[in-house]
């Protein structure tokens, strides 16, 4: 009895004590978060953005068939017009093949001549005396014509074959360039694709440049607004050349968080903007539409609205308790690269870009990746 009253008492003070203990919270797991920094339309003044040059148009020619060069009156630095012969291979193996496709369908021509007079003989006794002819011999005469007839539409063919190969022995250039580099010498043997030369138009000069994602979404209103960056180049830098944005890369880096934009410029005329060489482009004229501007434009995916309701909000990141906050906002016009906000957000705050809709008020987050910083001035 008292050995169960002993191991009794021991139960009640496991319970006993057990129970004292508070409960410990289990941890809340911190959500990595896409993020970006809501920009005002100035940041674009405030930074350059490095890039290379490069040609608007570049292409290296080839022959389309094979055969030993004979000519190539070009050299590296030289300037062409368009249509220009800039090479030509030995032009007579395909020279002899169109001349026995053109004997080969005269040939042809004279056999179908023979043969439409023979037709037109038969039928003509046939007319006069039906019974001098059986209508066999009217039926293959006319099939003999209409195979005459069917071997010169194909020997035709091989007539303006022949010709086109004869043609490919001439190398012209495409467009108004530069020849930049030279595969081959002359008399050497050039197979068909094989690249001859480099040519390269000019004219205008591309650079592509890399914007943060936190200012991309601004670029629609300078794509619209013309010539409103000055791209300078390391080898001229006191030389500001006009560019505008030819095109917006829609996709980010995964790694740089930021977007190709592709800037376009006229070649000066007192120099040569090369393709390769470097330089940065700033963004200084001064554009209304974007100081005017009574928004922010943000990612389309940072804007979400609850069920059964018509308001829309973001999530707000406090960088420095890293949690998040549901704040009503004013949405306006959609964009090719962001949506405009009317109303609720200041520039230089943080929201989520993405899993908007798995976020909770006051939970805690970390910014998965941060927009890269470019040059400042």
């Amino acid at each position: 009895m008292k050995r169960i009253i002993k191991w009794f008492t021991i139960l009640l003070l496991i319970c006993f004590f057990s129970g004292c203990q508070e409960e410990t919270p289990p941890k809340e797991m911190i959500r990595m978060v896409r993020a970006v920094k809501v920009s005002d339309p100035a940041d674009f003044a405030k930074r350059f953005f490095p890039g290379q040059a490069r040609a608007t148009q570049e292409v290296d020619l080839s022959f389309r068939v094979a055969g030993p060069l004979i000519e190539r009156p070009i050299n590296v630095g030289d300037e062409v017009p368009k249509g220009q012969e800039l090479a030509r291979i030995d032009p007579r193996d395909f020279e002899v093949e169109l001349r026995n496709a053109r004997g080969q369908l005269e040939q042809e021509q004279a056999v179908l001549k023979r043969a439409e007079a023979d037709y037109e003989r038969i039928v003509r006794i046939k007319k006069q005396d039906p019974g001098a002819v059986s209508q066999a011999s009217v039926d293959r005469a006319r099939q003999l014509v209409g195979s005459s007839q069917a071997r010169i539409r194909s020997l035709q063919a091989t007539v303006a074959n022949a010709k086109n190969f004869l043609s490919y022995t001439y190398l012209e250039a495409p467009f108004d360039g530069i020849i930049t580099a030279t595969y081959v010498d002359n008399y050497q043997f050039v197979r068909a694709r094989q690249p001859v030369a480099r040519l390269i138009d000019h004219s205008q000069i591309e650079m592509i440049v890399n914007i943060p994602e936190g200012l991309i979404h601004h670029a629609d209103y300078l794509l619209a607004a013309g010539r409103v960056f000055i791209v300078t180049f390391d080898p001229f830098p006191n030389l500001e050349i006009e560019a505008e944005i030819k095109e917006i890369g829609r996709e980010a880096s995964r790694t740089t968080r930021t977007y190709p934009v592709t800037l376009i410029m006229d070649q000066p005329e007192d120099i040569k903007i090369l393709p390769g060489m470097a330089g940065r482009a700033t963004r200084v004229v001064a554009v209304p539409d974007m100081k005017d501007q009574s928004g922010i434009i943000i990612p389309e995916t940072a804007v979400f609205s609850p069920e059964n309701s018509n308001m829309t909000y973001v999530w707000v990141i406090d960088d420095q308790a890293q949690t998040v906050s549901k704040r009503l906002v004013k949405v306006g016009e959609l964009l090719d690269t962001g949506i405009k906000i009317t109303d609720g957000l200041t520039a230089g705050e943080w929201i989520a870009t993405a899993g908007v809709h798995y976020l909770q008020e006051g939970r805690q987050v970390r910014i998965l990746s941060e927009t890269p910083k470019e040059g400042t001035k």
